[in-house]
């Protein structure tokens, strides 16, 4: 195993089902599972297609929501009913179940643009009790050259309310033409996408929708942009802990996935029911016909 600085690709996955949308997805990435505790980045937009996901189960993690343009109705088995308006930050924790779905509301003639990404819910955490928070204001971070809306963890001492369970950061950056630098911890490992342009990332180029991983070690990264633009930094404390996922389960083994889809599938109250929508659900796919092995970390 290497451990180098290195650019990645995002690949095109449909999202919510046949009514959803097409995403682009960076993490997780053959040979990188996890950037710190971050295990799933997803990009949507900007697209005509609006946010359309009924009521799917999650285990093992946190969500986090951040639209860039759209408003998204989030309604959970909690009770919660929130409309997300850019600029703000939905955050779930699933505990050891939680279900929810996601529409697109209000004014639909516009795009929809935005990112959701998961979390990894360290041992201590991944079981017990789910939770959710809505959070309409966040810090803000910012430096010569470049603004951070501090979405997770601490950023240059900007720190988020969002509540966290890892060393972490998660950041909406955005920088203007002539160089930035913005700092970085050293022990944190972090990666920046590209959401709505290029950008030179410690003199590499990456175009719109790449991400470029940076080992721990670094004080500072170096940020050079043509025009003003639009990253996502995360980092973290390399996450240590085996993973297994499947669909929209995260756990320790094959048999932890079997049996959260099991409960799914037979509407246990484990995942309880989210109101409003009927009793329509995105049921789950089948399982593979293999064991299910923690994803392995091989290319940093």
């Amino acid at each position: 195993m290497t451990s180098l600085d290195l650019s990645l690709d995002a690949r095109e996955v449909p999202l919510g089902g046949v009514r959803g949308i097409s995403v682009h997805r960076t993490l997780p990435h053959r040979g990188l599972p996890t950037v710190g505790p971050w295990c799933f980045v997803d990009h949507f937009g900007p697209t005509a297609d609006h946010m359309n996901v009924l009521p799917h189960p999650h285990t093992g993690l946190q969500t986090v929501t951040w639209p860039l343009a759209g408003d998204i109705r989030h309604r959970d088995n909690l009770g919660s009913d929130v409309v997300l308006k850019p600029g703000e930050l939905n955050l779930m924790t699933s505990g050891d179940g939680v279900a929810h779905s996601e529409f697109s509301v209000g004014d639909t003639s516009g795009p929809m643009h935005g990112l959701q990404l998961w979390v990894a819910l360290p041992n201590l955490r991944r079981t017990g009790a789910a939770g959710f928070e809505h959070h309409p204001d966040l810090p803000v971070a910012d430096g010569k050259n470049w603004t951070a809306t501090v979405l997770m963890g601490e950023l240059d001492a900007a720190a988020s309310p969002a509540t966290t369970y890892s060393p972490m950061v998660g950041a909406e950056l955005t920088v203007r033409p002539g160089g930035a630098v913005v700092p970085l911890r050293p022990e944190f490992e972090h990666a920046v996408l590209a959401v709505t342009g290029e950008a030179l990332v410690g003199g590499t180029e990456i175009v719109h929708r790449q991400m470029r991983y940076l080992a721990p070690g670094r004080e500072d990264v170096e940020l050079f942009v043509p025009t003003e633009t639009t990253l996502l930094l995360i980092g973290g404390t390399p996450f240590d802990e085996e993973l297994v996922m499947w669909w929209n389960f995260i756990g320790r083994s094959h048999e932890d996935i079997v049996q959260a889809r099991d409960d799914w599938e037979s509407a246990s109250e484990r995942f309880g029911e989210v109101a409003g929508h009927k009793g329509q659900r995105i049921p789950a796919p089948p399982m593979p016909d293999l064991r299910l092995k923690p994803r392995r970390r091989t290319v940093a």
